[in-house]
């Protein structure tokens, strides 16, 4: 079993900047460079989509095309934790965050192919 645990949403105003943070753990968990990670996002009314993921070893990075230039997402495999940077926000990027994990993954942007999700983060991007 692996938890995961977002944090760092809140409020911000646009072109602002926020970093959200990805925190693994959990009795069955061993090996965070053995996940790929991944944060996607949901506004209210729309469905969950891909922002960004990393492959285990960092040495890949997938964006989306709306947060390309703008988002940079990392990862600290010594303390088990995904970041997502978040600059240049804009209103369209207020959403509910979440993090995934993806066994032996490459961070692509299928949601299915993610076995673990975290509870989200709210981030509200006001004009």
């Amino acid at each position: 079993q692996v938890q995961l645990v977002e944090s760092g949403g809140g409020l911000a105003q646009a072109g602002g900047s926020l970093r959200l943070s990805c925190a693994a753990s959990g009795r069955d968990f061993d090996a965070f460079d053995a996940y790929a990670l991944g944060w996607f996002r949901q506004a209210p009314g729309k469905e969950r989509e891909f922002v960004s993921g990393i492959s285990w070893n960092g040495g890949t990075v997938y964006y989306s095309d709306s947060v390309q230039g703008r988002f940079s997402i990392s990862r600290d495999n010594n303390k088990n934790t995904v970041y997502l940077h978040m600059n240049s926000l804009k209103p369209e990027d207020t959403a509910v965050y979440f993090c995934a994990a993806d066994y032996g993954g490459w961070g692509r942007g299928n949601s299915a192919e993610y076995e673990y999700w975290g509870q989200g983060t709210q981030v509200t991007v006001s004009s």
